[in-house]
């Protein structure tokens, strides 16, 4: 969650919260337990936090589950977690952009408040190990918890959207407001469920030709698509039918899939 320009460090508990690391701490209590209420952590399953901070989810989780990781990227903050050796509490310190969460092994549980200049490029990466994992529970930007569950014909609805529908279904969980956070932002956040969707449901579409598709169609989104998908299609070769007189945002998720579907059938 990436401070204001201009903002000054914040001390809470001992912690400089560090602009490079989007720093800002939950210290709403009623906040917290509606979110570990949501999660509902319990004993034997495979829970993960991105981004412990100072623990206001991780405390309650753990006391609930007993087990737990955490990855945390600021070293400082990893330090302090190791010196407690709480029982049952694994702490890996490394950049969650570049972690095989995947190694960590089946039905994982994530969970987090995600820094915001970095939530787009990690909810992509962890395409990686969706099949592995359970559910997800992030705080996000509220925009772009709207982005992600936006539905087509409406400003929010982009890539972004079209992507993460197709690999998950997704539940808005709660509204937070900035206040509940040390120092406050200047955005709205929200946390969103999400639960991988089972194979049969991806119809065997390729994450990466759903992306590179996405991209071209969105990328002049004031534009009809025959300005930016149909020199993409027509590179490619793809000689099939396509609505293309519409704008990007006029295309529904099922339609980019099966367009998708049909470019890699065909070799296009």
């Amino acid at each position: 969650m990436k401070p204001a320009r201009g903002s000054s460090a914040t001390r809470l508990a001992g912690h400089t919260a560090r602009k490079r690391f989007g720093q800002h701490f939950l210290t709403d209590a009623s906040v917290i337990a509606q979110i570990v209420d949501a999660i509902d952590p319990r004993a034997g399953q495979a829970l993960v936090e991105i981004g412990p901070g100072l623990g206001a989810l991780t405390e309650p989780v753990l006391a609930r589950c007993h087990e737990l990781t955490v990855i945390e990227l600021d070293r400082d903050l990893a330090a302090r977690w190791r010196a407690r050796a709480a029982a049952g509490l694994r702490v890996i310190e490394a950049d969650a952009l570049g972690f095989d969460f995947a190694g960590l092994g089946d039905a994982l549980r994530l969970f987090g408040n995600l820094p915001y200049n970095i939530s787009s490029p990690l909810l992509f990466h962890l395409f990686g190990c969706a099949h592995r994992v359970r559910d997800q529970h992030f705080m996000l930007q509220k925009e772009v918890v709207d982005r992600m569950l936006a539905s087509p014909a409406t400003a929010a609805y982009g890539r972004l959207s079209v992507m993460l529908q197709w690999r998950y279904r997704m539940w808005p969980v709660l509204d937070v407001p900035p206040q509940a956070f040390t120092p406050p932002p200047r955005v709205d956040s929200a946390v969103v469920r999400m639960q991988p969707r089972a194979d049969a449901e991806l119809q065997g579409v390729r994450a990466e030709t759903l992306q590179a598709l996405g991209a071209a169609a969105f990328s002049q989104r004031r534009k009809l698509l025959r300005h930016s998908l149909g020199p993409w299609l027509q590179q490619r070769g793809f000689d099939g039918c396509f609505d293309l007189q519409r704008r990007a945002e006029e295309v529904g998720v099922a339609e980019y899939v099966a367009l998708a579907l049909r470019l890699q059938q065909t070799g296009s």
